[in-house]
C-alpha cells in the first residue's frame, strides 16, 4: 500500500523532515511512498580505540592492513557495496547515467584499491558480512582494529554486549570530498495490500517511525532508529557511544543504489564477479567491462 494518505499529511511531512540523508525519499517511487525508514544505515567506519586511531584516509587504511589490523566485509553483496562506495568517494557515482555502471576508469581504480586491501586482509573476509566481522573485532584477544567500510550495528558500540567496544565513526576518505558516497543501507517498514488489516498496519507504521517512538521505546528496546530526533537525541547517543552522532556525516551523503526492475539480481552477480576478479588476481579493466555489461542487461 502506498503510505501519503489523504488525511495524513502533517505526520508524513513530520518523518520526511526528520529524515537522516535520502533514508525516507529511498521509498519514493513513482511518485509514491512505499514505506516509512524505521533502520537509518550506510557503510561507516568501526574501529577499537584501544588499539588505534581511526583511519581518516585510504593510506591509513592500507598501512593498519599492512599490520594486521583490518577486517572487510566482502561477502555479497558487501564487496559490491564498498566497490560503490569507493566510486563515489571518487566523485564517479555509480549509475549516474548513460546506461552503464561506472566510468570505466574509475571503476578500475575502486577495483584496484579493493584488490590492494583484500591482499593484506585475512581471506575470510570473503564470508564475512558486517556482523562476522564485528564479532571477530570484539572478542577477546582479537588485534583487530578497524573496518572501513562495515553497516554498523550499534549493539557493539554498548559497553558490555561483547568483551570489547567498537566505536563507529565516520568513513575514511579515499578522494577529496570527506565522508561522501557511501552505499545507503537500512530498513523501511511497508504495509501489504493484500492485508487484512491495513488501517491497523498503516496505524502502527506511522506509529513506529514517530519521533517520540523512535528516540524512546523503539532505541530503547534496541532498535537501531532512523528519524532524526533519536540521531541527535543525547540518551540514545550515550548509550551507543556517540555512534549516531559520529557517523551522521557519512549518512548525510550517502549515495542511493539503483532500484529498477532487474536490479536485485545483477547485484548479486556483480558481488560475485568482484569477488571472483579479486580472487584470480584479474585486472580491474576486465572486471568493470563485464560489470557495466552486465548492469546494462539488467536495465532490460
Amino acid at each position: 500500500m502506498p503510505l501519503d494518505l489523504d488525511g495524513r499529511e502533517a505526520e508524513f511531512d513530520a518523518l520526511a523532515g526528520g529524515s537522516v540523508g535520502q533514508s525516507f525519499t529511498s521509498y519514493n517511487w513513482q511518485g509514491r511512498q512505499w514505506a516509512l525508514p524505521i533502520d537509518a544505515a550506510t557503510q561507516v567506519q568501526a574501529y577499537r580505540d584501544d588499539l588505534a586511531d581511526p583511519a581518516e584516509t585510504w593510506d591509513d587504511v592500507i598501512e593498519l592492513a599492512g599490520e594486521g589490523g583490518v577486517l572487510l566485509p566482502l561477502r555479497p553483496p558487501h564487496s559490491l557495496m564498498t566497490f560503490y562506495t569507493l566510486c563515489a568517494n571518487l566523485m564517479a557515482p555509480c549509475a549516474s547515467g548513460g546506461g552503464k555502471l561506472v566510468d570505466a576508469k574509475i571503476g578500475a581504480t575502486a577495483f584496484d584499491m579493493i584488490a590492494e586491501l583484500a591482499s593484506l586482509i585475512d581471506p575470510a573476509c570473503f564470508d564475512m558480512d558486517p556482523i562476522a566481522v564485528s564479532e571477530r573485532m570484539s572478542e577477546e584477544g582479537s588485534i583487530i582494529a578497524c573496518s572501513p567500510f562495515i553497516y554498523g550495528y550499534a549493539n557493539y558500540a554498548i559497553d558490555g554486549f561483547r568483551k570489547n567496544v567498537l566505536t563507529f565513526v565516520d568513513i575514511p576518505e579515499a578522494g577529496i570530498i570527506g565522508p561522501a558516497g557511501s552505499a545507503l543501507g537500512g530498513t523501511g517498514i511497508a504495509v501489504s495490500a493484500f492485508s487484512q488489516a491495513r488501517e491497523a498496519a498503516i496505524d502502527f507504521a506511522y506509529w513506529i517511525a514517530s519521533a517520540e517512538i523512535q528516540k524512546g521505546i523503539y532505541a530503547a528496546s534496541g532498535g537501531q532508529p532512523a528519524h532524526a530526533a533519536a540521531w541527535e537525541d543525547e540518551t540514545v547517543n550515550g548509550a551507543t557511544g556517540d555512534f549516531y552522532a559520529n557517523t551522521r556525516a557519512t549518512l548525510e551523503a550517502a549515495w542511493v543504489r539503483p532500484w529498477h526492475d532487474g536490479y536485485m539480481a545483477f547485484q548479486h552477480a556483480a558481488s560475485e564477479r568482484i569477488n571472483a576478479g579479486l580472487k584470480g588476481g584479474e585486472s580491474g579493466d576486465v572486471v568493470i567491462a563485464d560489470l557495466n555489461a552486465m548492469f546494462v542487461k539488467s536495465l532490460g
